[in-house]
């Protein structure tokens, strides 16, 4: 059997970038999280916001660590699949990553130490200005990160010259025109992924009848940040649903299976259909009249192209980006639900009694991941045929390597990935079960020179009975 191995070096992108888009994910907001504990602890005295916050690292710990490992392996990659887009975009792409190391990770290594290993060995200030400035440096690093990807979605700012992209103009490289709303929509989607899974865990100790003190905080903040974060971000997501009908229209045309070249409105929505590319229609297909129009345009009458105004070899593909926003979008609405039925209990002061709602919100901790996952599949599988838009196609900036040799180092990822990351899931998860108790005698037991001493003999306990 012959395999593609442009088709095999995307899938094993495609499998690296999912498992390591869900680390930085959480720790951009656990890290706010975290600072924020420190925060009101030092405004109001109260040690229980403190032992969380060390609770809080422990995990933020594990998960820091492996979304840097997952991420070291994207680099490799450019070099090893993908030499020609570092051939032909390098000039551009490169140096923004390298701001990130520059500026993001030379903050975080500065201070992570310090936010790891400071409890009761540096002054209270300069432990909390660590944490701050950690939540800082993740917020940086996605920014460059997502300046680069919107510059290939969209690129501005640079010259071609022998077929090879120059940079001219780095403002208009760096905040090309979709990159500010999708920072902000990156930013608002880790904030509330770590809202609910903080949320999730707070109603699980809660329902267990554990750590009361503790989960009533978790309760509480994470529900306060879900109800303003959730709605917020779709109102952002709007805007960004704006500004891609304006800048990358075939992608738009694929997210809402629009197959009319140029008919005029009103465009239906598709709620459900099953994308029939061949045949250049949709089957089984439920559609509410006008709403795409409205949606859209914000205008019950307008019209935007549909997928047969551009030439199908211009075409993303559907299914990804079809039903990846209806995931997207659908959990969107289940966590502002959610959010809000919270804060209806809030109000009525039966937040920690309704059980009912309590097991929802413990069920909601993977809901974020998910639909984050489900908008990276959006973004990156709807810019394709290309990798920069109109400069490099995807086919074009593989290496020529052969396809066993790719299909010998996905397998090897796949299984690699399959005990690392389960290991490291597993162990945070033993964290999270044990729960914020005993973590003021961790300060004395726990030292910088023992293995992952930022996790702390609370951590050994969790996974190993309390073994030593």
């Amino acid at each position: 059997m012959d395999f593609d191995p442009v088709l095999l070096a995307r899938i094993q992108f495609g499998f690296t970038v999912a498992f390591h888009i869900i680390f930085p994910s959480f720790t951009i907001g656990l890290s706010a999280w975290i600072a924020t504990l420190l925060v009101v602890w030092r405004r109001t005295g109260e040690e229980r916001y403190r032992e969380l916050a060390r609770f809080w690292t422990k995990v933020f710990a594990v998960s820091f660590a492996m979304g840097v490992v997952s991420g070291l392996v994207l680099s490799y990659q450019f070099g090893t699949n993908w030499s020609r887009f570092s051939d032909v975009v390098g000039n551009v792409v490169a140096p923004l990553i390298g701001y990130e190391v520059l500026t993001a990770f030379f903050l975080e290594a500065t201070f992570l130490g310090i936010m790891l290993f400071g409890w009761n060995r540096v002054p209270p200030w300069l432990h909390v200005f660590a944490a701050v400035c950690v939540a800082v440096g993740t917020s940086i690093s996605a920014f460059w990160i997502l300046s680069a990807n919107s510059w290939m979605q969209v690129p501005t700012g640079h010259v071609i010259r022998d077929g090879i992209a120059y940079p001219d103009d780095w403002l208009k490289i760096i905040f090309s025109p979709t990159f500010p709303l999708r920072l902000a929509h990156m930013l608002t989607a880790a904030y509330l992924t770590t809202s609910f899974v903080v949320l999730a865990i707070g109603a699980r100790y809660m329902l267990m009848g554990k750590h009361k003190p503790y989960a009533g905080i978790m309760l509480k903040m994470g529900l306060g940040m879900a109800i303003v974060l959730a709605p917020l971000q779709a109102v952002i997501g709007d805007m960004s649903g704006l500004s891609v009908r304006e800048h990358q229209p075939a992608k738009l045309a694929a997210i809402e299976a629009h197959w009319d070249a140029n008919a005029p409105g009103p465009v239906p929505l598709v709620l459900f259909a099953w994308p029939d590319e061949a045949g250049e229609k949709n089957d089984y297909e439920i559609a509410v009249p006008y709403l795409g129009s409205l949606i859209v345009t914000h205008s019950l009458t307008g019209s935007y192209p549909g997928l047969k105004a551009f030439p199908p070899e211009d075409r993303p593909p559907l299914w990804g980006p079809f039903f990846g926003f209806r995931i997207m979008v659908g959990l969107g609405f289940l966590m502002i639900f959610v959010a809000w039925t919270g804060g209806i209990l809030w109000l009525r002061g039966r937040l920690e009694t309704n059980r009912a709602f309590l097991r929802i919100a413990s069920w909601m901790w993977p809901a974020g991941f998910i639909a984050v996952l489900a908008g990276w599949i959006v973004t990156e599988v709807g810019r394709q045929p290309w990798v920069a838009t109109g400069i490099l196609r995807t086919a074009d900036a593989a290496s020529p390597v052969s396809a066993g040799v790719v299909l010998t180092s996905l397998i090897l990822f796949v299984v690699v990935y399959g005990v690392v990351f389960s290991y490291g899931i597993y162990y945070m998860n033993r964290l999270l079960v044990r729960g914020p108790v005993d973590v003021s005698r961790e300060d004395e037991e726990a030292g910088p020179s023992r293995t992952l001493a930022a996790v702390g003999p609370g951590g050994r306990e969790a996974y190993g009975g309390g073994r030593p």
